[in-house]
Parts: C-alpha cells; sequence; structure tokens
C-alpha cells in the first residue's frame, strides 16, 4: 500500500514554505523561498502577490523533489498564511491589480479617522470584536479600492475579488473555481460578525466595500476545491485545513480546550488564548477572534497582535547594522551591564494591543553614558517580551484565570536570554515546541485529519522543552513598572 502525504503551504510575511508530512505526521521536508518586502520612502509596505503565487508552486515542486516523493502520492494540502494583508485581483485572470497591502502597513490610518468610520467604531468593535484600526483588512481594502486604478469602477461590476492572501492562493490553485476564506481569516478583517458569522453589510458599506464582492466563508476544515499546483500533481487533490497563521498554530499547538494560550513568535507576534464556543469582548484591549470553525462549530479566541517582535532583531540588523545575524543577539545580551536599565520601545507603526496607539512613535529610554550595543541588543530582546507580557496581563484580565503556562513556537523561541526573560517578566512556565513550524503543521494536521490519515494522537507528536521563572518577586516588579513608565512616556493617547 502506497504511502501518503500531506503538503502544507505556509504563506508568511518573509517568505513562502511547502512542508511535507508523513502518515504518522512526521515533518519530512521543507522548502522555502523569501518574497521581496517593497518598502517605499513613506514606510509603507507592500508585497507582490504574483511573485507569491509564483513562488508556491516553486516550493510544492521543490518539497517533493528534495523528499524523491511522487506528487501522486499527496492526499491533499493545507494552507496557513498571513493574515490581514490586502490584496485585489481580478476576477477573470486571478492576476493581482496592485501591490498587497501588508498587515504591518499603517497607510490607511485616514480611512479609520474619517467621520462615517469613526463615528461606527463602537459598533465595528461590538459585531467584529475588532478594535478600529489600519492594521486589520478593511481599512487596507478600502485603500486598495479608492489607489489603484479602475479598481472602483471594476468592483461595481463585480470584476474585482478582494481578500486576505488565503482566498487569493485558493482562487489561484483552483483556477478561479473557489473563492472562499475560512472563519479565521474572516474574523481578522473587520468586516465579519463574529456573531451571526456573516460579512456584515453595513460595516462592509461604511467601507466602501461590496459585501457581495468577498468570499465566501467556510469552515476551516472544509474542502476548498482541488488543485493540480499548475501541473504538478497527476490528478487535482483537495484543499483543507485553512486557517490563518496564528490559528494555525493553537491548532498545531493542541489548544483546543478553553483557557489554553500559546505565542507565536515571528516578524509580529501573536498572543492567543482560546475560550471556547462563546464569543467573549474584551474590556482590556484586546480583540475577539474566531480560532476555527470545524464541522460547523465555531471556537473563539481572545488575542492580543503586536507589529514589531522578530521584526526589532531585522531593525537591528537591517537598519542599525548592530549585528550581522540573529544568532548574535543572545552572546550580546549575556555581555550587556546587569545593572543598566535601558528600554526600547518598537512602536514604529504605532503601538498595538492593548494600547491601540498608531501615533506613537518608537524610543529608547533611559540611556546614560555607558549604554553600548551590548545594552541596545539586550534591550531589543527584552522589548519582545514585556510587550507579550501586556497582553498575558490583560488576557489574565478579560478571563478571570490566571495564565500560568505559555506555549510558544516561532524562530525567536530557539534564543535562550529571550526565552528565559519572558519566562521571568511573565512569571509563567513557557512550553518551547520543538517543531518550529506550528503554523504549517497546525494546517497539515487538519487537513490530514479531515482526510482520514489520523486522529487526534496526532498532536503526541508534539514535545515540548520547558522554562521556569528565576527572577525574583521585587526585581520582576521593578523592571515591568521601569518599562510600563516608558510606555507612557511615549503614548499619544
Amino acid at each position: 500500500m502506497e504511502e501518503k502525504y500531506i503538503v502544507s503551504i505556509d504563506q508568511s510575511t518573509q517568505g513562502t514554505k511547502a512542508l511535507l508530512f508523513d502518515e504518522k505526521g512526521r515533518l519530512c521536508m521543507r522548502a522555502d523561498l523569501p518574497h521581496r518586502q517593497i518598502v517605499n520612502s513613506q514606510g509603507w509596505v507592500s508585497h507582490d502577490g504574483e511573485e507569491i503565487y509564483r513562488n508556491t508552486i516553486r516550493v510544492i515542486k521543490e518539497v517533493l523533489d528534495r523528499a524523491k516523493v511522487s506528487p501522486g502520492h499527496v492526499a491533499g494540502i493545507g494552507i496557513s498564511n498571513q493574515r490581514e494583508t490586502a490584496i485585489l485581483w481580478e476576477r477573470k485572470t486571478g492576476l493581482p491589480a496592485g501591490e498587497a497591502v501588508v498587515w504591518q502597513c499603517a497607510r490607511a490610518a485616514e480611512i479609520c479617522r474619517r467621520d462615517k468610520i469613526a463615528d461606527l467604531s463602537a459598533q465595528i468593535k461590538c459585531r467584529t470584536g475588532l478594535k478600529l484600526s489600519p492594521y486589520f483588512t478593511a481599512a487596507k481594502i478600502c485603500w486598495l479600492l479608492e489607489n489603484v486604478e479602475g479598481a472602483e469602477e471594476k468592483a461595481k461590476q463585480h470584476d474585482i475579488c478582494h481578500g486576505t492572501m488565503d482566498s487569493y492562493l485558493i482562487y489561484r490553485l483552483t483556477r478561479g473555481e473557489v473563492y472562499a476564506t475560512d472563519y479565521s481569516n474572516a474574523s481578522r478583517t473587520q468586516l465579519f460578525n463574529i456573531f451571526t458569522l456573516e460579512w456584515d453589510k453595513e460595516i462592509c458599506e461604511c467601507f466602501g466595500i461590496d459585501a457581495g464582492n468577498l468570499p465566501e466563508v467556510r469552515d476551516s476544515n472544509a474542502c476548498f476545491g482541488y488543485t493540480d499546483c499548475g501541473g504538478i500533481f497527476p490528478e487535482p487533490v483537495p484543499i483543507h485545513g485553512v486557517m490563518g497563521d496564528s490559528h494555525a498554530a493553537l491548532f498545531g499547538q493542541n489548544c483546543r480546550l478553553a483557557g489554553m494560550t500559546k505565542v507565536t513568535y515571528g516578524t509580529g507576534s501573536s498572543i492567543m488564548m482560546n475560550i471556547g464556543g462563546h464569543p467573549v469582548l474584551s474590556g482590556n484591549g484586546l480583540v475577539t477572534s474566531l480560532a476555527w470553525g470545524i464541522n460547523g462549530k465555531p471556537e473563539y479566541v481572545l488575542e492580543g497582535n503586536l507589529n514589531y517582535t522578530g521584526a526589532v532583531i531585522s531593525w537591528l540588523k537591517d537598519n542599525m547594522q548592530m549585528i550581522g545575524d540573529a544568532s548574535e543577539t543572545e552572546g550580546l545580551a549575556d555581555m550587556a551591564n546587569k545593572d543598566d536599565s535601558l528600554y526600547l520601545l518598537p512602536a514604529f507603526t504605532g503601538l498595538g494591543a492593548p494600547y491601540w496607539d498608531s501615533d506613537a512613535k518608537a524610543a529608547i529610554v533611559g540611556m546614560d553614558r555607558t549604554t553600548g550595543k551590548a545594552e541596545i541588543v539586550r534591550a531589543a530582546l527584552e522589548s519582545i517580551a514585556y510587550q507579550i507580557t501586556d497582553i498575558v496581563r490583560a488576557m489574565e484580565k478579560d478571563s478571570g484565570k490566571q495564565i500560568k503556562t505559555l506555549k510558544v513556537d516561532g524562530g525567536p523561541t530557539k534564543n535562550r536570554y529571550l526565552m528565559q526573560f519572558q519566562s521571568d517578566i511573565a512569571d509563567c512556565d513557557v512550553c518551547i515546541s520543538k517543531v518550529e513550524e506550528l503554523s504549517g503543521t497546525g494546517a497539515a494536521f487538519m487537513a490530514g485529519m479531515e482526510l482520514g490519515l489520523w486522529q487526534g494522537e496526532i498532536f503526541d507528536t508534539i514535545k515540548w522543552d520547558k522554562v521556569f521563572p528565576e527572577m525574583e518577586v521585587d526585581v520582576r516588579r521593578q523592571k515591568y513598572d521601569g518599562y510600563t513608565n516608558a510606555v507612557d512616556r511615549i503614548k499619544t493617547r
């Protein structure tokens, strides 16, 4: 009997990966390609959708070639994707209409300040679970429709599709046969009513968007059509297991019970707490989203999002040229003056959750004559943990539950200094997944479960290393108080 495989596509901010899983749920091969980060003089961040689609096809072919697996042995495909990034494409050709506006980009801030939108902000929060912000997809789609030549007129004729990267890739992979998204991605657009589980027509109209032009919303484990991936597969295979990357990581971490919490460290970070089958609106600066929908049953999360976590390290390397590689940060942090009280606040595109201050500016607070490169690098690392701790504290207030364990994943979790400081400053155990690719793994697990390759025991294949708090209570309180005082200096509201 021939072995069956699952291919998981992880389309992230920096690049696109193809992950190959065997029948035992083991990751046996990966292939990835970066795509351009298109940043203009105004700091706007864009992606080329056509480049991303081409890379998707290339990495699928490459992962099969490397593993020497026949394409005919692939049972299905899962997709995890960068969220909130907005893209327009031609309905007839599938080709992008302009560049995608990346989730990090705040170019649509002015749209959120318009009277007709700002006046609806309370209702937007109550219906979508999301605080009005240019971070989410709605304002980005509005900006694209207004600024891509001919887009508004084509939208009126229903000749334009718009959505998040999952719906774009599904459309391209199925050659335009399926125009759909899943509950997790829909819930991040700021256009989806998380209570009625439908596109909210009033909110869509407020942003100048025709709800009829938005994709169909399906369960995350539903079939999203069939694809031969540009001729790679001899027969089309089904697409199942479609989720935003953070939701897929939550699933891959087996946080399927209410109260379980995880952190995905990436370019930005997503902190999620599973809150079960009923939505709870946050009173502490968090947002409420759908974790996923499975077989007609939606589940919800409280979530806090941060724009600059891993991206802070990229800033040290690419902009400040303080390091040549991210791996250098751990050693420099250990070398830094232990008595230094430096705080780096990476509000390069404003403060995200729980402050939601898009006008705040980044700052370094607490420098003295002895401050050097090592201290700045350490402060950059610690800024990641401080921001995440802000979210953890807000979740505890909203849920009434103390978070004793954080399950974590993503590239920065390899940094020993960061993980220990995270455990210390948040005062909780940190469980570091030994599987780095949790977003792609979550999508693969869901696809494989739906296709009958495995059952719930598949989650037993994920193992963790544990880090425990070591910092004294007084030191923890002093450091965190210093951080919150520094944040107060840069807040504009």
